[in-house]
């Protein structure tokens, strides 16, 4: 919904490049790409439902004649059934897409030099974001601000039940994720890893995003300037995720 119109010059402007000869002259031109149709498609659902195979054993053990191990059994079918997921999520998109690029005709391992290219070259544009960034987010550390706001915000947040030995992991996450985990260990070192305030902490710290981080470099890489809602967005949903995370957790395992 929030694509621009195209035009009848961009769509032939396209299909030009899709329909150009690769040359020396012109590195960056593909050749057409080829229909999934006919064999392809048998392909892509030979591998699709391989990979579903593989995911209703990991999940139900029991279906092909083998035991479920002692830890299984102590899970519930949910608990079986996400941990599968999450094994082979990774496995599953890391051979899915170079399949479905081969199959289309792409030239895979020739676009994949050309993107390792690119990202040297924008690891070099951030670069300066990256320090100035990481600067200010010491400088804010070290003169003891977040402690400050700590001491500030504890008489509500006891009003509301929310611990206050995650203000300053609530506080840091948006700056800077090497940080925040600094605070992470520092508390579980403090409380030890069974305690609910760290089991809270964990679930903020993976339920929420360096909003600023994300903004000063890449956005600063590319050249905007004005980041219109990206911000404001941003913040709500890394308080949602912290809200959420200690709402779930007290109700879950308190």
């Amino acid at each position: 919904m929030f694509r621009l119109p195209d035009t009848p010059a961009a769509a032939g402007e396209r299909e030009r490049v899709l329909n150009q000869e690769p040359s020396e002259s012109n590195p960056g031109a593909t050749l057409a790409l080829a229909p999934v149709t006919g064999w392809r498609r048998i392909v892509l659902a030979g591998f699709v439902v391989c990979f579903l195979a593989f995911l209703f054993q990991l999940g139900f053990p029991e279906s092909s004649n083998r035991g479920p191990s002692a830890e299984q059994s102590a899970q519930g079918a949910v608990v079986r059934w996400v941990n599968a997921v999450s094994l082979l999520a990774i496995p599953f998109l890391l051979a899915f897409f170079p399949l479905y690029a081969a199959l289309r005709r792409i030239a895979v391992y020739e676009e994949f030099v050309d993107g390792a290219k690119e990202g040297f070259n924008v690891a070099v544009r951030i670069i300066p974001y990256l320090v100035a960034m990481l600067v200010a987010i010491g400088m804010f550390r070290g003169a003891g601000g977040i402690d400050l706001l700590t001491r500030w915000l504890k008489p509500a947040l006891e009003f509301v039940h929310f611990p206050s030995e995650l203000v300053p992991i609530a506080l840091m996450r948006p700056l800077s994720g090497s940080g925040t985990l600094a605070l992470f260990s520092d508390l579980v070192k403090q409380l030890g890893p069974d305690s609910l305030v760290v089991r809270i902490a964990g679930t903020i710290y993976g339920s929420t995003e360096t909003t600023f981080y994300v903004i000063a470099l890449y956005f600063g890489a590319v050249g905007v300037q004005r980041t219109r809602h990206a911000v404001p967005a941003g913040l709500i949903a890394d308080a949602v995720g912290v809200i959420a995370s200690v709402f779930v957790c007290q109700w879950v395992l308190g």
